[in-house]
């Protein structure tokens, strides 16, 4: 009978250890630190849909580049440019300029001379890179045909950079699959990391609370 009775005191305190323990934790607490593991992992896994994405876009991008010449489209679909295409154009007149940093062949910073073209065509016309230079003044280029590989624009979603410079200055970089970024990957592996840290923190600390 002893044996009995004592053996259900145990029972009972070991219950009430458990109890007391599993009222512990903070509810509140706990759940906020559980949805934002769960937020922190649903964005690693975006970034993993995005890394896939990027890598058939720069598929896309270096097939392009062995694809014959097409003419310099006037009105570019923003949401599937041709980028890294050779192209041409006929610039007619050169209706204004502006220079944005950039790098020649040897990459070496300087300034990138960005003509606004007429092309005679209907549309907006387009945007032609003639060159780079040390220096951000206009070139004398009045216009004329350009040649080139179609690369993004800030503004006007392409632009054409030709391959042979207007007088007074020198070719630019041409437009380079490995300027892309693709980062993806890393986010992933950052956003697994923190979900993962933000865990192992909270659980250590309601560890040593319930001690």
């Amino acid at each position: 009978m002893c044996g009995e009775a004592g053996g259900r005191r145990s029972t009972a305190e070991d219950d009430r250890r458990k109890g007391a323990r599993v009222r512990k934790i903070p509810l509140v607490p706990t759940l906020l630190v559980a949805a934002a593991v769960a937020v922190m992992i649903a964005l690693g896994v975006w970034q993993i849909e995005r890394l896939h994405w990027k890598q058939a876009l720069l598929a896309r991008y270096a097939a392009a580049q062995g694809l014959p010449p097409i003419a310099f489209p006037a009105a570019p679909d923003p949401r599937n440019p041709p980028l890294f295409r050779r192209a041409s154009a006929m610039c007619e007149t050169v209706t204004g300029w502006r220079a944005e940093s950039g790098r020649n062949l040897k990459s070496e910073p300087g300034w990138v001379h960005i003509a606004a073209c007429r092309s005679g065509a209907e549309g907006p016309g387009f945007q032609a890179v003639v060159g780079w230079s040390a220096e951000p003044g206009n070139p004398a280029w009045t216009g004329g045909p350009v040649t080139g590989v179609i690369g993004s624009d800030r503004t006007h979603v392409i632009r054409l950079v030709a391959d042979r410079p207007a007088a007074g200055l020198l070719p630019a970089k041409p437009p380079s699959i490995d300027d892309v970024p693709n980062n993806h990957l890393f986010y992933a592996i950052q956003w697994f990391f923190f979900a993962a840290a933000a865990a192992l923190i909270y659980w250590l600390a309601l560890r040593k609370r319930s001690r």
